[in-house]
């Protein structure tokens, strides 16, 4: 769902970033009272795996694909939808410049759809949902994937809402596309998230909201990472993703252009002289995780309060 340059008015790209960057201001203010020392790496870890996993798209139907958005899974390890608004847009951030992954003059439409709506959207049912379930830790995982399936739909239609405003395409023929399409990605979605967090749940309970982190347990979870990053990357679809599809299928997929010129040599998750070999993708997961993990670290650290 990462819109590229070209699909998005000048108008509805300035205003999704104002917002976008509106909201970043103030997580950075809001996270203060939520991360402390322990929780910096935690922060970064939630930060390198969403990178990480939203490198395997999984095939859905059709010849079409979809990838973890991460934003309901992130607020609910971080247990705070600042702190994860924080860790989204730096995925977000790292993707576009280093990875050409998302337009440049999109990136706040893409923070906004994927990062603040998805992560809002999963934020304010899970409470519901979990009190409906039984209200135990045990029932996290299933209001979580459930919450977090819905939030992917709730992206689509915001992302399809500024590809109307901006003249792309109508609505009344995207959004019923838009919307199918992203049901089954969030089917994938909360099945993603619930057996990540039926994991901690699990076996790493210190690395949820109300428990100490134990970090000398870190092997596992970073090791995972690794994985996730280095090896699984290289089995991910081929198929176009939600948006790509839907722009296919309807014709603006051509509106697609360069508007700002990157000139990174990791474009499209490889390294610049190895693109047609698995040893350049594997390359890129594992800069990109280690970049997201040391830049989210970092945010962390100059956001906790001083006397922590």
């Amino acid at each position: 769902m990462h819109i590229p340059d070209g699909f998005l008015s000048p108008p509805v790209a300035i205003a999704t970033g104002i917002a976008s960057a509106a909201a970043i201001a103030v997580a950075l203010n809001k996270s203060r009272d939520s991360i402390g020392l322990r929780q910096a790496p935690v922060v970064g870890l939630t930060t390198a795996f969403v990178f990480a996993a939203q490198m395997i798209n999984f095939p859905v139907a059709g010849g079409t694909s979809g990838h973890l958005l991460g934003g309901a899974l992130a607020s609910v390890v971080l247990g705070s939808p600042w702190a994860a608004t924080l860790a989204m847009s730096t995925v977000f951030i790292i993707q576009s410049v280093l990875f050409a992954d998302g337009g440049i003059t999109a990136l706040g439409a893409n923070i906004f759809n994927m990062g603040l709506v998805g992560i809002w959207t999963g934020w304010l049912l899970l409470q519901p949902l979990q009190r409906l379930l039984g209200g135990s830790r045990n029932r996290l995982p299933l209001a979580a994937g459930i919450a977090a399936g819905l939030s992917v739909v709730a992206a689509s239609i915001c992302c399809t809402i500024a590809l109307a405003l901006s003249g792309t395409v109508a609505l009344n023929i995207a959004l019923p596309a838009m919307v199918g399409v992203h049901i089954l990605i969030g089917i994938g979605e909360g099945l993603i998230t619930g057996g990540v967090l039926t994991y901690l749940v699990k076996v790493r309970p210190d690395l949820l909201p109300g428990e100490q982190p134990q970090l000398q347990k870190w092997v596992a979870p970073v090791v995972g990472v690794l994985l996730i990053a280095g090896v699984l990357s290289l089995f991910a679809s081929s198929w176009p993703d939600g948006l790509d599809s839907v722009a296919e299928k309807y014709g603006f997929k051509d509106k697609e252009a360069t508007i700002v010129e990157n000139p990174t040599p990791l474009a499209d998750y490889s390294v610049k002289g190895l693109e047609e070999q698995p040893i350049g993708t594997s390359i890129a997961g594992l800069f990109g995780s280690a970049a997201s993990f040391g830049a989210a670290f970092g945010i962390a650290q100059l956001v906790k309060p001083k006397d922590v």
